[in-house]
C-alpha cells in the first residue's frame, strides 16, 4: 500500500526543501485568510524550486470567481483545491486540475454523491477534512474508510507523526495531508517535524504491506 503525502501551508524555502527531501508528493500553497497564506509572488518563487515529480497545489477557502481567476492566471498550479461547491467558480481551464474538499458532517453523504455523479465512470479524488480547515482537529477515520472505498481519498485534519499510522490503518487513504501537525507554532513549519511525519507514513506503509521499506 503506497500512501502519498501532501505538506500544506508551506511558506518558506526551508520547509519546502525539507518536504521535498523527505519524499513528499505535493506542496500546498494557501491563498486564503490564514497564518499560512502566501502571495502569488511568494508561491511562484517557492514552486520554482519543485522537482518535476512534486505537485504544486493552490489552496483556497470559499474564494470568489475573481480571486480564483486572478491567482491562477499568475500561478498555474498543478492542482486547485477548494470546496466541492466552488467548482463552478473555477476558470474552465482549471477544472481538470480541481481537487475538491469534502467536509465531514451531516452533509458528507450528499457531497459524496454529487462528486460521484459528476465523475460517472471514473474514480475521482477528493480531500476529506472537518468543517474548518487548518485547526488541527481529527475526523472519524472509520467514516474516512467508508469514503475511501469509493474515491481516491486524501485524508486531512489533525494528522501528526504520532497518529498518522493509525489514521492510515483505519482510513486506508490514497494520500494524507498535513499542515498544523508539522508546525512548531501556528503557521511555522518545522523541518524536523516534516521529516518525522513522512517517516511515520513510510513505516505505516511497511507495516500494512508486511515488509520493510528502505
Amino acid at each position: 500500500m503506497r500512501v502519498r503525502v501532501k505538506i500544506c501551508g508551506v511558506t518558506t524555502a526551508e520547509a519546502l526543501d525539507a518536504a521535498v527531501q523527505a519524499g513528499a508528493h505535493a506542496i500546498g500553497f494557501v491563498f486564503a485568510d490564514s497564518p499560512r497564506a502566501v502571495t502569488v509572488a511568494q508561491a511562484s518563487r517557492l514552486a520554482a524550486g519543485l522537482p518535476p515529480f512534486v505537485a504544486s497545489v493552490a489552496v483556497f477557502r470559499r474564494p470568489s470567481r475573481e480571486r480564483l481567476a486572478a491567482v491562477l492566471a499568475s500561478f498555474p498550479a498543478d492542482r486547485v483545491q477548494c470546496d466541492l461547491q466552488d467548482r463552478d467558480r473555477l476558470p474552465a481551464e482549471a477544472r481538470e486540475r480541481f481537487l475538491p474538499v469534502l467536509r465531514a458532517g451531516p452533509q458528507l453523504d450528499s457531497q459524496l454523491e454529487t462528486l460521484l455523479r459528476a465523475n460517472e465512470g471514473g474514480q475521482p479524488a477528493a480531500l476529506l477534512e472537518g468543517p474548518h480547515s487548518g485547526v488541527g482537529r481529527t475526523i472519524d477515520w472509520d467514516v474516512a474508510a467508508r469514503v475511501a472505498s469509493r474515491i481516491r481519498l486524501v485524508l486531512a485534519g489533525g494528522l501528526t507523526a504520532e497518529n498518522v499510522a493509525e489514521a492510515i490503518r483505519r482510513g486506508r487513504p490514497h494520500a494524507v495531508d498535513v499542515s498544523s501537525g508539522v508546525e512548531s507554532a501556528r503557521g511555522r513549519k518545522e523541518p524536523e517535524l516534516i521529516r518525522a511525519f513522512v517517516a511515520a507514513v513510510r513505516r505505516a506503509e511497511a507495516s500494512l504491506s508486511g515488509g520493510t521499506l528502505p
